[in-house]
């Protein structure tokens, strides 16, 4: 077993799934993206599979066989694991396959806490697709919230902004709210005349609204040009992304604190001016010593960190981790900068 690599990382999200296998010194043996493994989406059977599937790619690219375990530790941080009957599930479909001599799993927060800070400790905020936090304190003490969307109290995420910029849309077009250049602008996105014809869409079905999540974009753009209604979703936005922030440091009593809100996932990683500048004003309200940090690196480097730790049992070396920041890109998962691997 000595020559195990020394860490398999995994992250599913709600629209892929990231693999990689790194060696002790924090070298990325292996490495590949693939499309969701979320067993809230695919189901458990669903997930195991896409899930193998990717951790045999990557143990092809590392050049190991086939046949598990392939790592010491595998860390496996996913978006869905909420609950303890999420995790005793998950814990179960995994450890079938023998992928690892040990296994940790954790919601994605966690990994995103971890690519973001070396301290340890802190906040985080993930808006993706949807929106969670989680805050962990100088002592160890975690914070959670349920994250389960309109379950649990929760708005925003892609999918959110983008029914928001509709509802602002179909609004303007019949009079019930002021004009606006998403009137134009989200049908626009599908390929459609008017923000009706998007209503009729997601009334049967051949626009979901995980696909609205698209229109995120649309809406940072037309606020940074000065639309009102537009402006007034990313304030929104903010506020939520804000809230999940203030609860877990007041939760984690750290308001005198120095505490690093890492602020991971799509919307954060747009870095929209206005969205952080609204962000940061309301949290330091409340903890002014405070500092945002914006992960720009795929969540996937938080759960490699999280195993480098469980290995050293504590935090893993600043070399390894400084290596393994550098070599686990975006451009790595996406098979670009793969040994060998065409440019595309």
């Amino acid at each position: 077993m000595s020559d195990l690599p020394a860490v398999l990382a995994i992250d599913v999200g709600n629209s892929k799934t990231d693999v990689a296998l790194l060696a002790a010194d924090g070298r990325v043996l292996g490495a590949v993206r693939g499309p969701t493994g979320s067993h809230q989406q695919v189901g458990l059977a669903g997930a195991a599979a896409v899930i193998g599937s990717l951790v045999a790619g990557a143990a092809r690219e590392a050049g190991i066989g086939e046949d598990p375990p392939f790592a010491w530790v595998g860390a496996f941080c996913a978006a869905g694991v909420d609950t303890a009957r999420d995790e005793r599930l998950l814990a179960r479909a995994l450890g079938d396959p023998g992928f690892v001599e040990r296994l940790i799993l954790r919601n994605d927060t966690f990994a995103a806490l971890r690519a973001g800070t070396e301290r340890g400790w802190g906040v985080a905020v993930i808006a993706g697709s949807g929106m969670n936090g989680l805050g962990v304190g100088s002592t160890g003490r975690i914070v959670r919230f349920d994250g389960l969307g309109d379950a649990s109290g929760d708005w925003g995420g892609g999918a959110g902004l983008g029914m928001a910029a509709h509802g602002a849309a179909v609004r303007a077009r019949d009079r019930r709210g002021p004009r606006t250049s998403l009137e134009r602008l989200v049908p626009a996105l599908f390929g459609l005349a008017s923000p009706g014809a998007v209503t009729r869409r997601l009334y049967d079905g051949r626009i979901t609204e995980r696909e609205m999540a698209a229109l995120a974009p649309v809406v940072f753009r037309a606020s940074a040009a000065g639309d009102a209604a537009a402006a007034g979703i990313v304030d929104r936005l903010a506020a939520e992304m804000a809230a999940f922030a203030i609860a877990a440091i007041r939760r984690l009593g750290a308001r005198r604190l120095d505490v690093e809100v890492v602020l991971a996932g799509g919307l954060a990683r747009s870095r929209d001016a206005r969205l952080l500048g609204a962000i940061s004003d309301r949290v330091r309200a409340v903890a002014p010593r405070a500092r945002l940090v914006v992960v720009d690196a795929p969540p996937v480097v938080g759960a490699a960190l999280l195993g480098f730790d469980e290995l050293a049992g504590g935090h893993v070396d600043a070399a390894v981790a400084a290596r393994l920041r550098r070599e686990l890109t975006d451009a790595r998962l996406a098979g670009a900068d793969a040994p060998g691997a065409r440019r595309r």
